[in-house]
């Protein structure tokens, strides 16, 4: 990544920071472009003052000409930018922003693609575990096309990272870009923020406060969690190896539990006095999410290095300390 220049679309998010401050650090001049919907500026605050680091309060849904004349050499594009949230009691989430998630992974990708074209960048589109809705096949394949309502609640995130993935590789079958796809799985880390409705970041603040526990269903249902330095080195590779132009590839951990076990694990590293309570599972959520990772093993030499318990014992530090 030495001495490249690359935009990171939502780069102010959680995801998107750590990747920031992992390409400057390795060399890199990065163009860190986030409107703040769901990013927080605070979370690239230490490389404000870097001048290899630029930051830009823009839209990618809407035309980029304002950023466009301080982009005369772009070698990589990471787009990121997107809410993330399935939790409709967060702000933040897609199911209360839900025509921004709409456009910010179609007309968004438009734009960012278009800008790939024109200065012949290498482009990654980061999508989701979401687009394989509630699998019938587990582990959960590259090769397998999901089982999502197009109607429902989550449809606004499910479905515009479909239409992500398809005008991706659309671009790249008309015009020859040079473009991957990653599939995120379940990620946590520091910088995730506090009210935006994720399982890890809800379960370790409302331990540390001493409120209830919130599970959504029975609890039975599960997750496989990343963690975010992991995470970011997964998608550094599928960003540099040469062999990904063209391939889609999951990213996450094959680590599989309950959510309940989650929230115990979690209540016990925090001594919390807090109760676990049930309450009733959203609409289309997911009864079962775990990755077959065997293309990163085998393309990009790549595998979670991260326990779960060591990931969230710095995740609960972190939010100890803010």
């Amino acid at each position: 990544m030495n001495m490249l220049k690359i935009l990171v679309a939502g780069g102010a998010g959680f995801i998107g920071s750590h990747l920031c401050k992992r390409l400057i650090n390795e060399g890199s001049t990065v163009y860190c472009v986030d409107n703040l919907i769901t990013g927080n500026k605070n979370n690239v605050v230490s490389l404000l003052d870097n001048p290899s680091f630029n930051f830009f309060n823009q839209d990618i849904s809407m035309p980029l000409l304002p950023i466009l004349d301080r982009l005369s050499e772009i070698n990589y594009i990471f787009h990121l930018a997107s809410p993330a949230s399935p939790n409709k009691n967060s702000a933040r989430s897609y199911i209360n922003l839900p025509i921004e998630t709409l456009l910010v992974n179609s007309a968004g990708t438009y734009n960012l693609l278009n800008l790939a074209k024109e200065k012949n960048a290498k482009f990654l589109f980061a999508s989701t575990s979401e687009v394989y809705g509630n699998p019938a096949v587990s582990p959960q394949p590259e090769t397998y096309f999901g089982n999502v309502n197009p109607n429902g609640v989550r449809a606004v995130y499910d479905e515009a990272k479909r239409f992500g993935e398809a005008i991706t590789f659309g671009f790249r079958r008309k015009f020859g870009i040079n473009a991957r796809i990653v599939r995120i799985f379940n990620t946590y880390g520091s910088f995730m923020q506090k009210d935006d409705g994720r399982v890890v970041s809800a379960f370790i603040n409302q331990a540390l406060s001493n409120v209830a526990i919130t599970v959504f269903g029975d609890g039975n249902q599960t997750r496989s969690f990343c963690y975010i330095d992991d995470m970011v080195d997964g998608l550094v590779k599928a960003m540099s190896v040469e062999k990904t132009d063209g391939e889609v590839i999951n990213l996450g951990n094959l680590d599989e539990r309950k959510i309940s076990e989650i929230a115990t694990i979690i209540k016990d590293m925090t001594s919390s006095s807090s109760q676990i309570v049930f309450k009733e599972l959203p609409e289309d959520d997911p009864l079962r999410r775990k990755p077959d990772i065997s293309k990163a093993k085998t393309l990009l030499q790549w595998e979670p290095k991260t326990g779960l318990e060591d990931g969230l014992k710095k995740t609960i530090d972190y939010f100890r300390n803010v």
